[in-house]
């Protein structure tokens, strides 16, 4: 089993004659260090899908296994430990927190996956240098361009070590030159170890993939 398997995910939302399938019998796995690109329309299902691997949604029917966990069985508060912990994400809308500089974006999800204080301020330094942000790591997230949020959001991500990063268009607001450094940044951690999941429309990222899966209309193929 790998880091990640589905089995007959369905997802549906509101009830009666207005009930939309959103997902319709999703199975998918995803080994340790992999790196899987999910592609496909808007409304094609790919948030949906990646809200249910990372336990921000459950499915309406289906199983889903993270990291030994089965999340379709699990409450709200075990599900957030795992996120917590296990569960790395990049969220296209940043999710940085507006009073916390960068440098303090990323020690706090150091904190709220129980990494040891003694280690933060290495691992800090270490995550916003690995994104090109180690400059700017006092500056708030009003201070900064999309851009550089976004890759201070990759830097709070990693840093806890998940096994497991879930990317919604992680590079959507780089340059061609960043891009391939936040590339390069996910080819290493996955020959760490680390499984990545991620939507893009980015053509470089597709390329070094070890698979691609297209949503269609509720569905994943490849």
């Amino acid at each position: 089993m790998g880091i990640v398997t589905l089995r007959g995910v369905h997802k549906s939302f509101g009830g009666g004659s207005v009930r939309t399938h959103v997902l319709k019998g999703v199975d998918l796995e995803l080994p340790v260090g992999s790196l899987v690109m999910l592609k496909g329309r808007s409304g094609s299902g790919k948030t949906t899908l990646m809200n249910i691997i990372g336990g921000l949604d459950t499915p309406s029917e289906g199983e889903v296994n993270v990291a030994g966990h089965r999340l379709h069985l699990l409450g709200d508060k075990p599900r957030t430990k795992l996120r917590q912990t296990e569960i790395g994400f990049i969220f296209q809308s940043y999710a940085l927190h507006p009073l916390l500089s960068a440098k303090e974006n990323v020690e706090l999800s150091l904190r709220m996956a129980g990494v040891p204080s003694a280690k933060w301020a290495e691992r800090i330094d270490h995550c916003l240098e690995q994104v090109g942000m180690a400059q700017r790591a006092l500056h708030r997230p009003f201070e900064l361009s999309g851009g550089e949020q976004q890759r201070v959001a990759i830097a709070k991500a990693i840093a806890p070590s998940p096994k497991l990063l879930l990317a919604d268009e992680p590079t959507a607001e780089l340059d061609t030159k960043m891009s391939k450094r936040i590339l390069m940044l996910f080819r290493q951690l996955r020959e760490e170890g680390m499984a990545i999941c991620m939507t893009t429309h980015d053509q470089t990222m597709l390329e070094v993939a070890d698979d691609v899966y297209e949503m269609a209309d509720g569905r994943l193929g490849s």
